[in-house]
């Protein structure tokens, strides 16, 4: 089955992006980073690299929605980047390891009700 067959649109579904750097140099600052990144693994996103933490989203609402929680969850000091990229860009994504090319992330499957 093709990547998108149950997606509506490759270009209306997005990945949103939180991409952060949290000073860790104090105690509570250290707690302030944990809790940032657990309210982002509460709200779905997962870990893409150190700091980079992404999200699937089926809809520009939905992405409007997790904004908003990111939002209510910033820490106090730092620096926090969120960006959307629709499937489409994402899929065009190249990992590697090493010089090993790696697949990109599927996005999950959805159950389409009409």
């Amino acid at each position: 089955m093709p990547r998108h067959a149950l997606a509506l649109s490759g270009y209306k579904a997005m990945w949103l992006f939180a991409m952060f750097d949290l000073p860790v140099d104090e105690k509570e600052l250290r707690r302030e980073y944990s809790q940032f990144r657990a309210a982002l693994i509460k709200q779905g996103f997962t870990m893409l690299q150190y700091s980079v933490y992404a999200r699937y989203v089926p809809s520009e609402e939905t992405e409007q929605v997790l904004r908003r929680r990111v939002h209510a969850a910033l820490p106090s000091h730092g620096q926090v980047r969120l960006l959307s990229v629709t499937d489409r860009q994402f899929e065009k994504m190249e990992v590697y390891v090493g010089k090993k090319r790696k697949p990109v992330e599927d996005p999950p499957l959805q159950l389409l009700l009409f």
